[in-house]
């Protein structure tokens, strides 16, 4: 293979290096749900995907509320969280049938925290044999799946499943 063509990178490139004073999760909150791929809103917490994923179906689970530490969050924030969390990973399980997951949260710079300030929890899909040779030699990430497509199938999915636990 002499080229591997993926254009939703150029967003990542251009806009990774673009500092803005707003938060994106507070800015797609104020917004749509569509463009700004908010899959599922619960009353202090939503679901979005991640824009720029690890892995197809990476979406995070984000609190309403501007807080950047889980200290900063209440008992009823903290509980939706995770169970917005549990929700999400039901609703991909469903949906895509993954091997496993990675879930976890990057609280400032030094932990990898991209959005800083606004904390959130990735649920990320792992299948065996994911992080296949592309990874091993190029350190690229392979998404087989338009975001739109993705979002399509998972508002459903988390609709029914939130539906069912919350």
């Amino acid at each position: 293979m002499d080229r591997l063509y993926t254009p939703w990178r150029l967003a990542y490139v251009t806009e990774a290096s673009i500092v803005t004073p707003e938060c994106i999760f507070c800015a797609a909150l104020a917004a749509g749900d569509r463009e700004t791929l908010i899959i599922h809103r619960g009353r202090r917490t939503f679901v979005i995907l991640n824009k720029f994923p690890y892995n197809n179906g990476h979406v995070m689970v984000v609190p309403v509320r501007h807080a950047g530490h889980l200290t900063e969050l209440d008992n009823d924030e903290l509980h939706e969280l995770m169970e917005l969390t549990q929700t999400a990973e039901r609703a991909l399980t469903a949906t895509y049938g993954p091997h496993g997951f990675n879930m976890g949260l990057n609280l400032g710079k030094p932990a990898g925290a991209g959005v800083l300030n606004h904390l959130h929890m990735h649920v990320v899909p792992r299948w065996n044999g994911d992080t296949n040779f592309m990874a091993v030699l190029g350190g690229v990430d392979v998404i087989p799946q338009s975001l739109d497509a993705l979002w399509t199938l998972l508002v459903d999915e988390l609709g029914a499943s939130a539906r069912i636990r919350i």
